[in-house]
């Protein structure tokens, strides 16, 4: 298995085929690069691809619950 960040992945394939694998617009892509999202696409032996997100727990609006 291959896992990389989508930032790198976007470098790689562009954006609209990271778009495309993961089931999401090219806009929500380009967002989640700009703003520094903690996304990995892993790259699995049968070809399939898996994206997953990276965050705190809890994450801050959760915090003062």
């Amino acid at each position: 298995m291959d896992k990389v960040t989508l930032a790198d992945y976007v470098k790689e394939n562009g954006q609209a085929k990271a778009a495309d694998i993961i089931g999401v617009h090219q806009t929500a892509i380009s967002k989640a690069v700009r703003v520094g999202r903690k996304i990995f696409i892993t790259t699995k032996p049968d070809g399939s691809v898996e994206a997953e997100e990276l965050r705190p727990f809890p994450s801050s609006r959760n915090a003062a619950a």
